[in-house]
């Protein structure tokens, strides 16, 4: 009588194969963050990273860690920039704040940007609090 071989360990050795490449490509940081910076990610820009970029204003450091974050996105407009909570009038408004006055900055897409604010952000919105 002839035996068949079991296809268990191989089903076993495939699914420990998978499981191992998925842990090794998943970014364990959010995306665009270090795991340096606790709490930065790709949307979010905190103090520990702007601390490092000296004397700089507000949108130079933007520009130096985000740079994506201002550039067009096909036919939509600049991001609408907030500080504290109040609408300014654009991205050129960060050009006049210290990046040392800076605590965090975050983006948000035009659709949540819409959802929160209303419409009007077809290029997303940028949230900056500053260290009060």
């Amino acid at each position: 009588m002839r035996t068949r071989p079991t296809t268990r360990p191989l089903i076993l050795a495939m699914a420990v194969s998978m499981a191992l490449v998925g842990c090794a490509s998943s970014s364990g940081g959010g995306g665009g963050g270090s795991n340096q910076y606790p709490g930065a990610t790709a949307n979010r820009i905190v103090r520990a990273e702007i601390e490092e970029l000296g004397q700089v204003n507000g949108l130079q450091a933007l520009n130096r860690l985000r740079p994506r974050w201002t550039t067009a996105r096909g036919t939509a407009d600049a991001p609408v920039l907030y500080v504290d909570g109040a609408r300014r009038g654009g991205l050129q408004d960060l050009q006049s704040m210290r990046a040392a006055d800076i605590q965090e900055m975050e983006y948000m897409s035009a659709n949540d940007a819409s959802t929160r604010f209303g419409t009007g952000h077809t290029g997303g919105a940028i949230m900056v609090t500053t260290r009060r």
